[in-house]
């Protein structure tokens, strides 16, 4: 007997039918413009005082306007309806849109280190009072973004990709403005590309880190802060149940944790009523102690497991 039930528990999220990322497509809309705006200026900026520092978080905000913009579309696909072809409808494509986000990102950190390098090889006069005015106004900019996102990057690795670009424009603006007030004050033109180097490895360990969530999304992994153990063991600890097999538990996208289960019962609770509370209480139980609600449960009798396929533990 199996059975599926969605509980709705209030949250302060996105509602049920909704992704997690759903809740700040329009604060995503406005860090976009923010972002479009600030890399059309710093590209001026830079081309008129001939920083690579501003250049370069220039070209990375062009990577960042690329990646709220795939964001903003993830989230458009992954809301519409699911289908007979398409179960979970498009969820997974926010987790794909995070994935090409790290691929961006690195693929930036990566180009701005070959590049800060070039610069110390061949150097060049950068004015570092225009670089100052230009980055000035690129760190509030990003701070608003910032401030915008700061929520939603705790609810989904889609939004925490686009947050972790901002974070990275923001942190590039800062560089900016130290390396062309050291050139103000002192003269020392290696202030610039040790500003870019700075910005380029600034990137990468936080984008591995999200790299590695959204691998253990698309691989299926537990949920995060899902004890598998801890699980199985509030579920054999109900009344009438005897033991539990074929476990699994994974991440459709941020925000969509599944659950599904053999769970093997007393033949008494199966030849009566028994069996629908204690659907209820396993459904109560992955809900309430773990945050799963969307579970699957097939209630079977002692021996059952021995005419099924060995494909699961």
């Amino acid at each position: 007997m199996g059975a599926g039930h969605d509980h709705g528990h209030t949250r302060g999220g996105p509602p049920p039918t909704a992704t997690a990322a759903a809740a700040y497509k329009g604060r995503l809309r406005i860090a976009l413009g923010i972002t479009l705006g600030v890399m059309v200026m710093e590209i001026v900026g830079g081309l008129l005082s001939d920083s690579l520092a501003l250049l370069a978080d220039a070209a990375h905000m062009a990577t960042d306007a690329l990646g709220l913009g795939m964001a903003l579309l993830a989230i458009h696909f992954a809301n519409r309806p699911a289908g007979l072809n398409r179960t979970f409808g498009f969820a997974r494509a926010e987790i794909l849109a995070a994935l090409a986000n790290c691929l961006l990102l690195l693929g930036v950190g990566g180009y701005l280190v070959f590049e800060a390098v070039d610069r110390f090889i061949t150097p060049a006069e950068t004015k570092g009072g225009l670089a100052i005015a230009f980055a000035a106004v690129g760190m509030v900019a990003n701070l608003v973004s910032l401030s915008l996102l700061m929520r939603g990057q705790k609810d989904s690795v889609n939004v925490r990709g686009a947050y972790l670009e901002v974070m990275a424009d923001t942190l590039g603006s800062v560089t900016v403005l130290v390396s062309a007030g050291v050139i103000l004050a002192t003269g020392w033109q290696a202030a610039d590309p040790i500003a870019s180097l700075v910005i380029g490895l600034m990137i990468v360990p936080r984008t591995v880190k999200l790299l590695r969530e959204t691998l253990n999304v698309l691989l299926e992994a537990a949920p995060e802060g899902v004890d598998m153990a801890e699980v199985r063991a509030h579920i054999t600890a109900l009344p009438g149940v005897l033991d539990v097999h074929d476990l699994h538990a994974w991440t459709i996208t941020s925000g969509m944790p599944v659950l599904s289960a053999h769970v093997v019962v007393r033949q008494d609770v199966l030849d009566s009523t028994g069996h629908e509370k204690l659907l209820h209480e396993l459904q109560g139980c992955l809900g309430d102690h773990f945050d799963v609600e969307h579970c699957t449960f097939q209630l079977e009798p002692a021996g059952h497991a021995e005419h099924e396929a060995k494909l699961c533990l």
